[in-house]
């Protein structure tokens, strides 16, 4: 590295060029090791020019392109590169060999860059014509990488068999490596079965001569199948070392690609909501490829999980843009329309469910992977299933989750299974009612996996086009001892008693019904609709929660004057009045209750305070379903709960 970085006072002399050019193609070529090349490419590139080495100043920019399309992601660094690359491309006789590289090189990148391939696939066949084997397996290479798209797996094929065989040509290691990468990430594209016995002959290659940018692709394929096994911290931690490697190789991908790992894993974990900060950032990284609207599409669908529908269809619209159809067709696609499909569903919104059904229904028999095999959401059946059930065609939806609950067993994709399974048991339910036995089985299933995974399931959204129930959009209490598990579709918090939680198991209990505060505080509510402070219903429950807060407030008023905080201490003995008076006046000789008269406004301060407290208690252990019931519990003189 020493003559790379030394300064020069006067202009260097070709063979100083001439060795940065060798050892360049060598950490290229041979090590695989993307950030040293850069360096020794620079080293050469800028020695060249001072020498004036058209040849080497050619050759050095070409290197500078590395192994993949679009390896310099911020604008200054590529268009940096690329104004290298023309000035070079000016000074060679167009019609020599390095020439003829540099323009298949700039076609590339420009293709993969707006998304198309007919001028790389031009140059290809005119780089066959050349004889000129380096320029032809450099072609193949950016070809295929511009091709990723769905729609072209057996050109692909093709173009990987090509470069294989073209290996022993050019005597190149790199290009027999990047050919069998090629081959394992088509196979894994196509869930072809025997797509790790080619991942395995390429791990053997790597075992005999490390090839770092290699290695990081079969590294992230790795956490792909732990993903996909279900084991989900091996997973996590493989992620964090398959970064490192990316960052060692100087690979730019590393982050996104991290990214995109880590949201797998919470996707099928049911904890999505808390990648929400993360990604807001991610999605707007300059290390991200130009046609990469995955994080974009993801984003939207993490806020709709977290209950930020206003957050989740703006950025939906976003990559909606005029017309769905005009995403392109990268290696991300795929994995877009998987999130465009689960955010309308979550949002209810039809139109671009329908048009996503329509442009993913080519594909119903792939697997949806992202980028070279670096994270797996299982079958396009899925996507197409939710999709119909967003617009009302149930038989269409069970016909797709069923075909992906198999498809996603064939992947031993084990949670996308149990998530298909789930959402094929609430198609299922929807269409035949929730007492269909074949709806049961596949829920308790659904169920019975998930928990062996570790999984939190998710519970059906909106209305299905007029076919939900109420069931399944409320939320339900249930009591057991000193705690209270609260259910929303498929997640369950568990939290401790208290006397909120009381008032909100009776909100709960009936839904869109107003219940005076005061009625809610003594236990007084009327089954018929407005409450009655003539009519003595406390109950053991209303009262035994109210001796319990007593305590509890007894307990922190006592800390709270120990810790000299007498201005909290003091709000907490005012409560604690108000909560002696009324049970005095709510339970007569005794013990037994009396009607509750007076005292509307002290009990909406008291039961509003209440409520909140057990509503941060339910956020604290599970986000989702606090969010969710802060939005639909109203409190006031006439508190209520209107599940959305």
């Amino acid at each position: 590295m020493g003559v790379a970085q030394r300064p020069e006072v006067v202009p260097a002399p070709s063979s100083d060029a001439r060795l940065s050019l060798v050892l360049g193609e060598r950490a290229l070529h041979v090590n695989g090791d993307l950030q040293t090349a850069r360096r020794w490419f620079d080293a050469a590139y800028r020695q060249a020019e001072e020498s004036g080495d058209p040849i080497v100043l050619g050759l050095a920019a070409l290197g500078l392109g590395g192994r993949w399309v679009q390896e310099h992601r911020t604008s200054a660094g590529s268009e940096r590169v690329r104004t290298r690359q023309l000035r070079a491309l000016s000074l060679l006789d167009p019609s020599s060999p390095p020439a003829l590289r540099l323009r298949v090189r700039l076609q590339g990148e420009d293709d993969y860059r707006n998304g198309t391939h007919d001028g790389i696939l031009r140059l290809l066949r005119e780089t066959r014509d050349s004889g000129d084997p380096l320029a032809v397996a450099e072609a193949l290479n950016l070809a295929h990488h511009c091709l990723l798209g769905p729609e072209h797996a057996a050109l692909r094929r093709e173009l990987a068999g090509e470069l294989i065989g073209l290996a022993g040509v050019t005597e190149r290691r790199s290009d027999l490596l990047m050919g069998l990468m090629w081959r394992t990430v088509d196979l894994f594209l196509a869930a072809d079965p025997h797509a790790e016995r080619c991942l395995e002959e390429l791990r053997r290659l790597l075992r005999e001569h490390a090839y770092l940018a290699v290695g990081y692709v079969v590294n992230a394929i790795e956490v792909m199948l732990a993903i996909r096994a279900g084991r989900f911290d091996e997973a996590e931690k493989l992620a964090g070392e398959c970064f490192d490697r990316g960052v060692n190789a100087g690979d730019m991908d590393a982050t996104g690609w991290l990214g995109g790992q880590l949201g797998a894993i919470r996707w099928f974990q049911g904890r999505a909501a808390e990648l929400l900060p993360g990604l807001r950032d991610l999605a707007s990284s300059p290390t991200l490829s130009p046609i990469d609207n995955s994080y974009l599409a993801g984003l939207a669908l993490v806020a709709a999980v977290a209950g930020d529908h206003r957050l989740a269809a703006g950025h939906l619209a976003r990559v909606r843009g005029r017309d769905l159809a005009e995403l392109p067709r990268s290696s991300s696609w795929l994995v877009s329309m998987y999130f465009v499909a689960e955010t309308a569903h979550l949002l209810e919104d039809v139109g671009t469910a329908a048009r996503a059904y329509a442009l993913l229904s080519p594909y119903a028999g792939l697997p949806v992977i992202g980028s070279l095999g670096v994270v797996c959401f299982g079958s396009v059946e899925h996507p197409l299933g939710m999709a119909a059930l967003t617009t009302g065609d149930l038989d269409l939806a069970v016909r797709h989750l069923r075909a992906a609950v198999q498809a996603n067993l064939a992947l031993g994709h084990w949670p996308a299974a149990a998530l298909s399974r789930c959402r094929l048991g609430q198609a299922l339910a929807l269409r035949d009612g929730p007492r269909d036995a074949a709806a049961r089985a596949e829920l308790a299933a659904a169920a019975r996996e998930a928990r062996d995974l570790g999984m939190a399931l998710p519970g059906v959204v909106g209305s299905a086009a007029g076919r939900a129930g109420e069931a399944q959009r409320t939320c339900r209490f249930h009591r057991d001892g000193r705690h209270w598990r609260i259910e929303l579709g498929g997640r369950v918090a568990v939290a401790d008693h208290s006397v909120g939680m009381a008032h909100l198991a009776a909100l709960v209990a009936h839904p869109g019904r107003e219940i005076l505060a005061a009625d809610l505080a003594a236990g007084t509510w009327s089954q018929e609709g407005e409450g009655s402070s003539a009519q003595p219903v406390l109950d053991d429950v209303a009262r035994d929660s109210y001796r319990e807060r007593l305590t509890q407030l007894q307990a922190e008023i006592d800390e709270f004057e120990e810790m000299n905080d007498l201005e909290r201490a003091s709000a907490l003995r005012l409560e604690r009045e108000w909560l002696v008076a009324e049970l005095t006046a709510a339970t007569g000789i005794g013990g037994r209750a009396r009607p509750f008269a007076g005292g509307e406004e002290r009990a909406r301060i008291a039961v509003g305070k209440a409520i909140r407290r057990a509503l941060s208690r339910i956020a604290g252990v599970d986000p989702v379903i606090g969010e969710e019931l802060r939005a639909s519990v109203q409190t006031g003189l006439r508190c209520c709960y209107r599940p959305r």
